[in-house]
């Protein structure tokens, strides 16, 4: 049906989802694992079939909505500069913390999937699995890697660190809101960053910094690490 494959429809498709996925998140008292861009993605990833809509149909008519994950990701600059008096004090252990956290997330990903065998695009597609998506987009297609699964692996790894994260924090007694938000930032990006609002203001502001920082210093050096490699 031609309705099935108009932007409007996917765009419709993706803001319903999301939706009810989000009243599945507060209803269930915002366990992580449920997130609504979990559940939203899940229940999209279950529709497209049964309707019979290509994915690639799909991604091409929500191309309004992936435009504005630049700006928002932008607009994130206004809790940092809220919590830019903590930020100033704290400056040289940020860069030193998130540089060695950038670079353990993206190498660690690379050799894992090395030692399992996984092809050079695989490992390509994996290496900027931990910066928000639409520098992991752009930055598979920039070395070779599939955009697609670039964009899978970095929900994926953001599922993942929002699940886990809360019971790292309670079994190492951590209460630090700034190094919540932190750990969040590097490894779960921008739905790290929400959950991080969630949890408290100061972690939302330090959970974009990691993120805005963690994705300068991958698009600054994963290119450059590929090319002497290759």
């Amino acid at each position: 049906m031609e309705l099935l494959s108009s932007p409007l429809f996917a765009i419709t498709l993706s803001l319903a989802a999301f939706q009810l996925g989000n009243l599945l998140y507060r209803r269930l008292n915002e366990f992580p694992l449920l997130h609504p861009t979990v559940t939203g993605a899940s229940l999209v990833a279950l529709l497209l079939p049964w309707l019979d809509i290509d994915y690639q149909v799909y991604l091409q008519g929500n191309q309004l909505l992936m435009f504005w994950l630049g700006p928002a990701t932008v607009a994130l600059a206004v809790p940092l500069y809220q919590q830019l008096h903590l930020i100033r004090k704290m400056a040289l252990p940020i860069l030193l913390t998130c540089a060695f956290g950038a670079a353990f997330a993206a190498g660690s990903a690379v050799a894992i999937a090395y030692w399992l065998g996984g092809s050079e695009t695989t490992m390509l597609s994996l290496a900027p699995k931990s910066v928000t998506t639409p520098i992991a987009i752009e930055l598979a297609n920039e070395i070779g890697g599939l955009a697609t699964l670039a964009a899978g692996c970095v929900a994926l790894t953001a599922a993942t660190a929002m699940c886990l994260a809360p019971i790292v924090f309670r079994v190492l007694n951590i209460e630090d809101p700034q190094i919540w938000g932190f750990c969040l930032g590097i490894t779960a990006h921008g739905m790290g960053t929400a959950r991080a609002f969630e949890m408290n203001p100061t972690a939302g502001a330090f959970s974009s910094l990691a993120m805005c920082l963690t994705g300068a210093f991958s698009a600054a050096l994963i290119p450059l690490v590929v090319k002497l490699l290759s």
